[in-house]
């Protein structure tokens, strides 16, 4: 199953400044505090997972950065281009990589992340998870999110775009559930999207 999905910023490969922000996450699955007498338990187990969801985003982050720096590629502009043609997945910056249990949750942990310019998605799975269709899954997610909601369009706020991110995950990753989708029902599922959210 999976935990957690979420986009963040990531930063140019040279810069110092600047933070990593989450810019939207979604849980599936959240972690309780463990049994606390003091009140807010809730309002503590909201910022614990802001906290983790933080903590990935800073990891994917520093992978992203150190599978740049090790390829020996000249670092990319993170700016998006001004064009229409489709950023190329497959080209893009992925991996994955584990956390222990109690770094950040509680639970052993895998993440699988993909950097598409100065975005990064990740998904945060069960550690038993598979991990070609949690990839497969990813590159999905990520083809849609930037085909429909034109994430790398110039003054594209994806604050405003949260209903259709959901309306994506809905289809695509229900209830943190990986499916096994062919060709025709990812169409099938786009073409439902498409007929409820018009571009």
């Amino acid at each position: 199953m999976v935990h957690a999905f979420l986009i963040h910023t990531l930063r140019a490969p040279q810069a110092e400044e600047g933070l990593c922000r989450v810019l939207y996450s979604c849980v599936f699955g959240a972690e309780n505090s463990p049994d606390d007498p003091r009140p807010h338990g809730a309002e503590r187990d909201r910022l614990l997972c802001k906290e983790q969801i933080l903590a990935v985003a800073r990891q994917v982050e520093s992978m992203c950065r150190l599978q740049q720096q090790a390829s020996g590629r000249p670092p990319t502009d993170l700016q998006p281009q001004p064009s229409d043609e489709p950023m190329p997945l497959h080209e893009a910056p992925r991996g994955a990589f584990r956390l222990a249990a109690g770094d950040p949750f509680r639970e052993p942990r895998t993440v699988v992340w993909l950097g598409v310019l100065s975005l990064g998605f990740a998904l945060v799975l069960d550690a038993h998870e598979n991990l070609l269709l949690a990839e497969n899954t990813l590159r999905l997610l990520a083809r849609l999110l930037l085909d429909h909601l034109r994430l790398l369009a110039p003054g594209t706020n994806l604050l405003l775009r949260a209903d259709r991110i959901e309306g994506i995950l809905t289809r695509f990753l229900p209830h943190g559930q990986l499916l096994f989708l062919n060709d025709q029902f990812v169409q099938s599922l786009e073409k439902e999207f498409s007929a409820a959210w018009p571009r």
